[in-house]
């Protein structure tokens, strides 16, 4: 850290960059081309990190990082300092190998002012330290990883892209990871297909078998190959060889819970070896597609062991996080495509990340083999059965009014009402909301299936529901337990 210490400078330009992109409405736009973080300065640089290198060249060639430059120049008066950047937990990029890396802080400067940073930040690497507290992790994660027999090796930390619908599952993933057994124990993960429930799971296994190795007994194991074991275990009179397999594990990360539900054998056994791998204080984790509570047909003893550890639920991504998860996709993929149909596919597929990298692939397919480049209108003629596909047919409007009136213990009469009682207001919302998010219908369509409503009486209670979602996280759960009833609704 320099004497200067240009961080409170740093942290200052942004915002008041954020400010003018807020009063322009253009709020989404800004966390996702200003997405860098102060890291340290020197007496001529400043030096952030950033989600990754396709990112970086992007805001490059936006004017991103320039705009920001100007604004130091701004406020410091001084016209010679420079923005360099390093890819989060990586040491810092070498200029020398691109000299478009390192931005300067006035179109004025000379190539001898860049070629001065140069050879301060060679100096810099040549000594005893790079002075980051990553610097050490980053020569670990160059080494070839370890892999486990029974772990996908691509479900790693580093290829999860959290964000404000996974951050707490994330962090508390990452903690456990690094105590386990000690930190959280046990972690339930719950949420719909698609959310990276299993690739956070995954990810701790292979975090912990990468710092411990073979010494730590790991085992991943969906709900269904667990219960076809025991079943087997019993048929070949083995039960005792299954039972020490699960009962002295280290790390136990069992997949899908929800297919244990009315398996009452194989659940009286899951109790026995929870019991033993606490007592253990060894690492559990479990997923499951809905909240426990939802369970059927489950023992309340196992119920409350599911529910005694820390119980996480993870929501669809919202855009900046869609987006930023289709830059990771594309770098790793060693691709590019135009950032027009990058906003487009994260706009629209807004169900899960499977979903999102499923369109990007399919995109991606389509340039290559037909060797068009592509546009918008390609895109919205490629991906029109993708965005159609869960909805084509199989949701109604009558369908979601009568799941949201049973749950509300209304009747469906109430919602097609003109009552104004908060008690058939707001179910009402949500039933259009729900219309709106999971069918095709405009907001002409769905005001007239409310009792005749008008598009903008439809409208204004879809952008309530949106609005209230953003900030009230049981408002999200209670969303997505309704959309699993109306899609699992059989008349």
């Amino acid at each position: 850290m320099s004497e200067h210490n240009y961080e409170d400078v740093w942290k200052y330009a942004l915002e008041q960059i954020k400010q003018q992109y807020i009063k322009s409405g253009k709020e989404t736009e800004f966390k996702l081309w200003f997405n860098m973080n102060y890291v340290e300065d020197t007496i001529s640089t400043i030096t952030v990190s950033v989600a990754s290198e396709f990112l970086w060249q992007s805001m490059l060639k936006k004017g991103n990082v320039q705009l920001v430059s100007k604004k130091i120049e701004e406020l410091t008066g001084q016209s010679n300092i420079k923005i360099q950047h390093i890819i989060s937990n990586q040491s810092v990029f070498n200029p020398e190998e691109s000299d478009s890396e390192i931005v300067s802080m006035s179109s004025n400067s000379d190539e001898s002012d860049i070629d001065s940073t140069k050879n301060k930040l060679s100096e810099k690497k040549s000594g005893s330290s790079l002075n980051f507290t990553d610097s050490a992790k980053s020569a670990e994660n160059k080494k070839a990883l370890k892999k486990h027999p029974q772990l996908f090796e691509k479900y790693t930390f580093d290829t999860f892209i959290p964000g404000s619908n996974s951050d707490y599952a994330y962090n508390a993933a990452i903690a456990a990871s690094k105590n386990p057994g000690k930190t959280y124990n046990p972690i339930l993960l719950y949420g719909g297909v698609g959310l990276g429930k299993t690739h956070l799971m995954e990810a701790i296994g292979n975090y912990i078998y990468q710092e411990r190795g073979d010494s730590f007994k790991i085992c991943y194991v969906p709900a269904e190959t667990f219960t076809n074991e025991f079943t087997s275990s019993i048929k070949a009179q083995t039960t005792e060889k299954f039972k020490s397999k699960y009962r002295n594990l280290d790390v136990l990360l069992l997949d899908d819970i929800q297919f244990l539900q009315g398996k009452a054998q194989t659940q009286e056994e899951l109790f026995h070896t929870f019991n033993a791998l606490h007592d253990s204080s060894s690492q559990m984790v479990f997923t499951c597609d809905r909240p426990v509570t939802e369970l059927k047909d489950m023992t309340d003893r196992l119920r409350s062991r599911f529910s005694n550890g820390l119980i996480v639920d993870l929501q669809p991504p919202e855009y900046e996080t869609r987006y930023a998860i289709l830059l990771k996709k594309l770098e790793t993929l060693g691709k590019s495509i135009p950032e027009d149909v990058i906003a487009y596919i994260a706009k629209n597929v807004v169900t899960n990340v499977r979903d999102l990298e499923s369109a990007l692939t399919k995109m991606i397919g389509y340039s290559e083999l037909v060797n068009k480049n592509l546009t918008i209108e390609i895109a919205q003629q490629q991906l029109r059965d993708t965005f159609s596909q869960p909805l084509s047919g199989t949701i109604t409007i009558d369908t979601i009014q009568k799941v949201v009136s049973d749950y509300y213990n209304i009747s469906i009469t109430d919602i097609k009402s003109k009552k104004r009682d908060k008690k058939y207001v707001y179910p009402r919302q949500i039933a259009i909301y729900l219309s709106r998010e999971l069918t095709e219908y405009s907001y002409p369509e769905i005001g007239q299936e409310f009792g005749g409503r008008d598009h903008t009486t439809a409208m204004h209670a879809d952008e309530k529901i949106r609005d209230l979602l953003k900030t009230d996280s049981s408002l999200n759960s209670l969303i997505q337990m309704l959309i699993r009833n109306i899609k699992d609704y059989k008349k």
